[in-house]
């Protein structure tokens, strides 16, 4: 045996009563669960301290982050040994010369400009292979990004897809699945993505569904119209006959408030009517973006070269602010813009810092910094509603995703402290969830839907991927003052069998790899 874990609070991820056992592991996996008489080479006394499989942050934008920072503390101090990638329909891959030269604009306020990274791939296989070439700090799994895709096949233009470029883009997004994406992600309020039809996004689930991925889309709202965007994705999803994931799903905005039952009725009828939907929340009421995903979609066609010709020009950028300011902008989840919601998180250009951890004082001043930044500016916005959070995370479909953008001087505390913010907060100070409960939610849960079949439970013959935690002093360290402080009480974490976390340390071991689509054979 390579290692034994004794007298550990076995919480194993299904949801069931924890129970008291020593866990042994042998190559990678869990080898026997029970007392353990024999030794092994090396023992962890785990008295105190829960063990739990490693916990799937469903929603990340670590896609540059995981090549360019092989410590990534920021997910595997809180446990995280499993990262879902090619989030909200914008990422790498598949892309020619010309799309990644636009998606590298485009989302340069998630994962920054790229600069420090050398961009040899081309297509999902080859980003996939990348991460398993560089070794990265936990595993990842990857969805093809529709927006990316519809940018490659037609540009950034709003308009309906030609037959021949839908065919381009079903072509695309089988290619990639076929490769191990493990399914399709949509941002439906950034562009180019929000320009899809209904029926183009159907198309695309409809070949997600032959290779039994499933559809993972940040819907066309959620603010003003979000019951609807909603409803509109369950019935698409059960048009194509594809599972269906919803991304980050929050009721936010006043119109919103007190409204998570609604949303929670709609995915009960669906889900009685047979159909196979999960969601990913974090427990914060804040959401992050970039400050250009605000603007109105007609303001981005043509991709971000055009956006910023439009802020400078004085009548178009008038017309941008009355569609923020008074009808409320599509990119803005049909709300209008209040301006003392937004607060500034990070620049690309480092000159611009003095923004960071202000409010944006009026449309001006917007406008000033997106030009002078090149679009790079990211924002919390502050429209939350805690009762909310509270009711969407006790649904029996959710899961965690921290949806953490790791970008700029001052992020959400959330791309550092979701997973123990659970633990601590919501289970251990508010009993929200029982530690049972809380943890399949972030292990379990999430693996099922990734059709992962060795990981995300303590049972034998099971990659280790697992975590120690105390759960009497597990906590966020992150904050909106310091966000990048790390979690408390997570002493141990470990990926195949292999410490990435000992003793509260970050060790130098990059135990990730792809974790790719598993083969499938139809329902």
């Amino acid at each position: 045996m390579d290692l034994v874990i004794r007298g550990a609070r076995v919480v194993d991820g299904t949801g069931g009563p924890s129970y008291t056992a020593d866990v042994g592991v042998h190559e990678g996996r869990i080898a026997e669960i029970g007392r353990i008489r024999s030794g092994g080479r090396h023992t962890v006394d785990a008295h105190g301290l829960a063990l739990a499989p490693g916990f799937v942050d469903m929603h990340a934008h670590s896609d540059l982050a995981l090549l360019r920072d092989p410590d990534h503390s920021a997910k595997a101090a809180q446990g995280v040994t499993l990262e879902v990638l090619g989030q909200d329909g914008l990422s790498y891959a598949p892309v020619d010369d010309r799309t990644l030269a636009e998606v590298r604009a485009a989302i340069t306020g998630w994962n920054g400009a790229g600069e420090d990274i050398e961009f040899s791939w081309r297509d999902v296989a080859g980003y996939l292979d990348r991460l398993d070439r560089t070794g990265v700090a936990v595993n990842a799994a990857y969805l093809v990004p529709q927006g990316t895709v519809r940018a490659y096949a037609l540009g950034w233009d709003d308009r309906p897809a030609t037959p021949a470029e839908l065919g381009r883009m079903r072509t695309l997004v089988a290619e990639g699945l076929a490769q191990g994406a493990v399914g399709l992600s949509s941002g439906l309020t950034y562009t180019p993505g929000m320009y899809a039809s209904g029926a183009e996004l159907t198309e695309l689930c409809r070949v997600v569904a032959a290779y039994g991925g499933y559809y993972c889309p940040h819907h066309r709202s959620y603010g003003r119209g979000a019951l609807g965007a909603y409803a509109e994705m369950v019935e698409l999803s059960r048009e194509a006959g594809c599972a269906l994931h919803l991304a980050h799903a929050t009721m936010n905005f006043a119109e919103n408030e007190g409204r998570a039952g609604a949303l929670l009725a709609l995915l009960d009828d669906a889900l009685a009517a047979g159909a196979d939907i999960t969601l990913d929340s974090y427990p914060y009421t804040p959401g992050c973006t970039t400050l250009v995903a605000l603007l109105p979609s007609w303001a981005g066609e043509g991709g971000p070269e055009a956006v910023l010709a439009r802020l400078r020009d004085d009548a178009e950028a008038e017309r941008i602010r009355y569609a923020l300011e008074v009808t409320g902008a599509d990119g803005c989840h049909g709300v209008p813009v209040d301006w003392a919601t937004i607060e500034i998180s990070g620049t690309a250009d480092p000159a611009h810092g003095a923004y960071v951890g202000t409010r944006l004082r009026d449309w001006d001043a917007a406008r000033r910094l997106l030009v002078e930044d090149r679009l790079g500016p990211t924002i919390l916005q502050h429209v939350g509603h805690e009762e909310n959070v509270r009711a969407i995370m006790r649904h029996r479909v959710h899961t965690g995703g921290s949806d953490g953008i790791l970008q700029g001087a001052k992020p959400h505390p959330r791309a550092y402290g979701t997973f123990p913010h659970y633990l601590g907060r919501y289970v251990r100070e508010l009993g929200v969830l029982s530690l049972e409960e809380c943890v399949a939610h972030l292990s379990g849960r999430p693996a099922a839907r990734l059709r992962l079949p060795d990981r995300g439970l303590v049972r034998t013959g099971h990659r280790a991927d697992l975590v120690l935690f105390d759960p009497d002093t597990v906590a966020a360290g992150s904050t909106y003052e310091n966000p990048r402080a790390l979690p408390a009480g997570i002493p141990h974490v470990l990926i195949d069998g292999r410490f990435v976390m000992r003793d509260g340390r970050r060790t130098d071991v990059l135990a990730g790899r792809s974790v790719r689509r598993t083969p499938y054979h139809g329902r």
